[in-house]
């Protein structure tokens, strides 16, 4: 039977916050792994976010990609409908945008990331995967790799976050 994005959100996000405190520690050695291979030892700019509601704490991973003196950026909401990612000094005070996440200051320049690491509600062996359902990842996604063919885009999960089959549609962007 296959479900809709609401019920399978839903279910996920019940299954996270149900879980989240039995999970294993994640393993970021993989991901610097990654880019050591797809960049060539580039000095890449690495867009994280600030865990929320049950996701993966990523701090750990961005406090020692800022210590390797990757560039980190977080995304900003600027509007209903644009997101965009802003540099951020690990440490640095962040501040609460209206969906309570935490986010740096406006002020902050605005980056183009190469590696974006992705915040997922659920996702499926076919790269598709479920968020909050506002969408602006996807947009945000889609903006940017028409700037930067070579942006990677990586969903960050538990791996009891993975369904069977997630339902898409025309404006969902493939990780």
């Amino acid at each position: 039977m296959r479900h809709d994005k609401t019920f399978l959100r839903n279910k996920s996000l019940l299954k996270r916050r149900k879980k989240y405190f039995n999970s294993k520690k994640f393993n970021f050695n993989l991901i610097f792994k990654l880019i050591k291979k797809h960049f060539y030892r580039k000095k890449i700019s690495i867009a994280g976010y600030y865990p929320n509601d049950y996701e993966v704490n990523i701090l750990k991973f961005l406090e020692e990609a800022s210590k390797r003196n990757f560039k980190i950026v977080l995304p900003v909401i600027q509007s209903s409908t644009n997101m965009c990612f802003k540099s951020w000094i690990f440490k640095e005070p962040l501040y609460v945008n209206k969906f309570g996440i935490l986010e740096p200051n406006n002020l902050n320049k605005e980056i183009i990331p190469d590696l974006i690491m992705v915040p997922l509600v659920a996702f499926d062996n076919r790269l598709n995967r479920i968020g909050y359902g506002k969408g602006y990842y996807d947009r945000g996604l889609k903006k940017i790799t028409k700037y930067k063919k070579n942006t990677i885009a990586l969903g960050i999960a538990y791996a009891f976050q993975e369904c069977r089959s997630v339902p898409v549609n025309k404006y969902d962007f493939k990780l």
